[in-house]
């Protein structure tokens, strides 16, 4: 289906615009991010959302105009000062009154004659903008508008105020925006009447009239109705996208697998502990999926420690049993290679075949390794997104293990499908994330969750200490390692900053050095992976006491010994990461401490943050507080992954919304897979309006 014929004119070039040349076109295609290749459209400005708005409604006399306030005062033009020639720096004074006073307009660097045009004396003028004092007298230095009695209407008492980047000037938006509100068509309506009724939501081109052109302050507040409304119709597009996804997925695969529980019952027998609770019920429900005649697709969320990984194996070797294969992909070759040591022995002991799969391994190696997974000898690959390359063929790919599935986006997980024509997807994450997001961005999957730790891991006592104690950290630091404990110091930097004034990685390891000898040893990205994997094997083996690292470590390290973490500059990392952190140590049987090192001075939100780390071990709770201080787009990563953040939506504002949308999307495919008839017409209307075009070849028949 092509795009709706009433959609054209918000699809439309902007320099169909009046006044919109190359170089303004150019600036804003930057500007709004138009995927490549694609010029900046309508829609574009449209969906630009202002940040606040300017109340220009108080017309006063000069009198009753009182400092800092913004005003729109009709003056009458008495004199203009021009600054004394070869004193640029002295202002362009202009002298006026009303019936209740008089007061000054100030110019700096007003040249070529325009103040005295724009304010010509003897006349009359609107004058409008914030008012200030100097040397006892009321002034407004550079007024936003200036207008000419007979063309009052033309000065925005109510006026929107946007985000702007270099070379866009705020009344050139303005007139750009006013160009795209009057191009709005009449579009069908995709929101319930009723919703509409009981919400007191105005229609969709309402709503951005109201936003965009307001009559009065409130009726582009992020709480009127008008921007609710707009937030759900985001928010609604998403979820249905999702929903689409989830369908394609699930309906392409017809093959209900069968299990014996002969391999499955071995790897039980060989592991070191017995299954929580929660990772039974997560199998019960995995089993389930599996045997459905659809498509798996079911996202794992465990906090850090809560062996996510056995159940990922359990599943590989129901799906062994079922004679198909399953690849587990991890986001870096250390992570790869340490889900490859947990899992192997355990496959071992099970007779499973094992391999490990990475991009810089030797080509011989490679070659054998294709060999196995095509003629079907290896059961589970283990690998990096080197496994989803072209040249890798599998036998029978049944089931698909992705971990840290949020660095992949809705489109990687139908690529990551498609190599196996019935593949079932089982995601896992170690980042806790809080059902709003889930809802976001996972909302086409199943959810398991985690919650508990497997028995026997120890609680971790956790503390906050100022880097001016650093001398008594290091004192008793040099005790505990003296008694065998073996320690992380984790800094946010590999090396010396010009811009930050913190600490590296590359300077703490030099300075501890000095006082631990060869005990220490520095792990950091920009290794090559053997280094990587060299020097933490060697901490593993407790050859080296003390691993001064990056973040590198956040991740999936395994090191049951290790039981005290110094976080360094703990101010400048993000709760979920200070999380999975602190989830390196309580890994083994003996009790663990995390120290949290600051500088000063700190701010309020950084106080928040580690008193939160400071005060629980609750993942989930965690993520939670981590949405309200930092906002869904760093607790996901998705800054960095691309995945797509909201124009219309703010989270902390319309996150009641996001879960009323999950169920009308839900309930809507469930009525209406093929999207037929007037409402899916207004659907599909919907999901070009939000670029979601992607989306449209996902609609299958009912």
């Amino acid at each position: 289906m092509s795009r709706p014929q009433n959609l054209l004119p918000l699809f439309r070039s902007l320099h169909t615009i009046k006044g919109v040349g190359d170089k303004l076109a150019a600036l804003l295609t930057r500007y709004f991010g138009a995927p490549d290749g694609q010029e900046a459209i309508v829609l574009d400005v449209l969906m630009h959302m202002p940040s606040g708005v300017v109340d220009r409604r108080r017309q006063v006399g000069i009198a009753e105009a009182y400092l800092n306030q913004i005003v729109t005062l009709r003056l009458h033009i008495d004199r203009h000062r021009p600054p004394p020639r070869g004193k640029p720096h002295v202002p362009h004074r202009v002298f006026a009154h009303d019936d209740s006073g008089d007061m000054q307009l100030v110019f700096f660097r007003a040249q070529g004659g325009w103040v005295e045009r724009a304010l010509p004396i003897g006349e009359e003028r609107y004058v409008s903008g914030q008012i200030g004092f100097f040397n006892g007298e009321k002034q407004i230095t550079h007024p936003d508008y200036v207008v000419e009695p007979d063309k009052f209407e033309t000065l925005p008492l109510v006026e929107p105020v946007y985000p702007l980047t270099n070379g866009l000037s705020s009344k050139a938006l303005a007139k750009l925006v006013r160009q795209a509100v009057d191009s709005v068509p009449d579009l069908p309506e995709w929101i319930a009447a009723e919703t509409m009724e009981k919400r007191n939501w105005p229609g969709f081109a309402r709503a951005m009239r109201m936003v965009h052109l307001p009559e009065s302050p409130d009726q582009a507040e992020l709480w009127s109705p008008a921007r609710q409304r707009l937030a759900y119709d985001e928010y609604l597009a998403g979820q249905i996208t999702l929903q689409l996804v989830r369908s394609s997925m699930v309906s392409a695969r017809g093959v209900a697998r069968s299990f014996t529980g002969a391999i499955s019952d071995k790897i039980a027998a060989a592991l070191p502990f017995s299954l929580t609770d929660g990772q039974q019920q997560a199998l019960v429900e995995i089993h389930a999926d599996l045997a459905a005649p659809e498509r798996m697709s079911r996202l794992l969320q465990g906090d850090v420690g809560s062996g996510k990984t056995v159940v990922a194996l359990m599943a590989m070797a129901a799906i062994a049993e079922s004679g198909a294969q399953s690849a587990l992909m991890a986001p870096t070759e250390l992570l790869a290679s340490q889900h490859y040591r947990t899992i192997q022995p355990l496959c071992e002991s099970a007779g499973l075949k094992c391999a490990l799969l990475t991009g810089k391994m030797p080509a011989a190696e490679r070659r054998t390794i294709r060999a196995g997974l095509e003629d079907g000898s290896i059961s589970i690959a283990v690998g990096t997104h080197a496994l989803f390359q072209s040249d890798i063929v599998f036998h029978d790919l049944g089931l698909t293990v992705v971990d840290e599935q949020h660095r992949f986006g809705v489109h990687q997980r139908l690529a990551l499908s498609d190599k196996g024509r019935h593949t079932d997807l089982l995601v896992m994450t170690a980042t806790p994330i809080p059902r709003t997001l889930v809802l976001t961005h996972f909302g086409d999957m199943a959810v398991s969750v985690l919650r508990e730790k497997p028995r026997g891991r120890q609680p971790i006592d956790t503390a906050v200490m100022s880097i001016g104690d650093y001398d008594r950290v290091v004192s008793r630091l040099q005790s505990r390692l003296a008694e065998g404990a073996q320690a992380y110091w984790v800094c946010p930097l590999v090396e010396e900053s010009e811009t930050l004034e913190v600490v590296s990685a590359e300077d703490r390891f030099a300075e501890l050095k000095n006082v631990f000898g060869e005990q220490v040893a520095l792990v950091h990205g920009r290794m090559s992976a053997a280094a990587k994997q060299d020097v933490m094997q060697r901490f593993k083996d407790n050859e080296i006491r003390l691993l001064v690292a990056t973040t590198v470590i956040e991740v999936g390290v395994d090191v049951p010994n290790a039981t005290i973490m110094i976080i360094e500059h703990a101010e400048r990392f993000g709760l979920a990461q200070l999380h999975q952190l602190r989830g390196r140590v309580g890994r083994g049987s003996q009790r663990s401490a995390c120290l949290l090192l600051y500088k000063d001075p700190l701010s309020e939100t950084a106080k928040a943050r580690l008193e939160t780390i400071k005060s629980t071990e609750d993942g989930f709770l965690i993520a939670e507080r981590d949405l309200e201080l930092r906002g869904q787009g760093d607790v996901l990563g998705t800054r960095q992954s691309g995945m797509p953040g909201y124009r219309l939506a703010v989270p902390d504002v319309h996150r009641h919304l996001l879960e009323f949308a999950h169920d009308e999307a839900k309930e809507l495919m469930q009525r209406n897979p093929a999207l037929t008839g007037p409402e899916g017409e207004a659907a599909r209307t919907l999901l070009y309006l939000f670029r979601k075009d992607l989306a449209i070849p996902l609609i299958r028949a009912g």
